[in-house]
């Protein structure tokens, strides 16, 4: 679903206060109970949000969206990110891009760029720019998992590992307002975390619902990062440790 302003607002309170009654958020958006209850069925189909005894609170971190609503969810920011990205990748380099529907949508813009050296643990990526006669595409073995084809294990690792590329490109599931990236699989985790290693620069991308939301577990930090590329202007606090961390950040138009 493509969230309305109010619908971002009600979000963003349950995200700073965790858990909440439906009249307080009533009373805190200006609306009644009965448009809160509406807006909040509708966000916890998509799993945005979770109703609890008694309030509104954010759903479990410990399981990420299904991939297939992952996949419409943000569609039109994450293509916006993914042409700026694009837009700073320069022909002829190499590049390390790991799994997500936002690192999917930067392999699609990047299906006409020139001699690209792409290794990826993603099957999706791979089949994207094997339509690029200019791109070679390097595909990393290991385990793969049915539900988003993305490749995952201790084969994965050892295989990254044997290679040093000009740009990492990842995609991650939760930006905290300290700058720890968190995500859902341990085993994705230690791969993305693998090809921060080995890449020279690192970009990541994440649409703005990924600022505050809740993951399980330690990927990395902002600091690790060299360029972020988003759709909004992220918020004060997590702004400030960009800035203190010297990451470039793009904010898609």
């Amino acid at each position: 679903m493509a969230l309305n302003p109010r619908q971002r607002q009600l979000l963003e309170v349950v995200r700073q206060r965790v858990t909440m009654s439906v009249e307080d958020l009533a009373q805190e958006l200006g609306v009644t109970p009965q448009t809160v209850r509406r807006d909040v069925k509708q966000m916890e189909e998509e799993r945005l949000l979770a109703r609890y005894h008694g309030g509104v609170g954010l759903p479990s971190s410990v399981e990420n969206i299904d991939y297939s609503q992952r996949q419409v969810m943000n569609i039109e920011a994450k293509r916006r990110i993914a042409q700026a990205v694009a837009q700073q990748v320069p022909p002829g380099c190499s590049l390390l891009i790991n799994i997500g529907t936002t690192t999917e949508e930067v392999a699609r813009a990047l299906v006409r760029h020139q001699g690209l050296h792409v290794v990826t643990n993603n099957l999706n990526v791979a089949a994207i720019l094997a339509d690029n006669p200019h791109c070679e595409v390097i595909i990393a073995g290991g385990v793969v998992r049915g539900r988003d084809r993305g490749i995952v294990g201790e084969a994965t690792i050892d295989f990254i590992r044997q290679f040093k590329v000009d740009i990492g490109i990842i995609g991650i599931s939760s930006i905290e307002e300290d700058g720890t990236l968190r995500d859902f699989d341990a085993r994705e985790v230690k791969v993305a975390q693998t090809i921060i290693e080995q890449s020279r620069q690192v970009w990541l991308v994440a649409d703005r619902d990924k600022f505050g939301r809740q993951a399980l577990v330690r990927m990395a930090h902002l600091s690790q990062v060299d360029m972020l590329f988003t759709d909004a202007k992220p918020p004060e606090n997590l702004a400030r440790v960009l800035k203190e961390a010297q990451v470039k950040l793009v904010v898609a138009p």
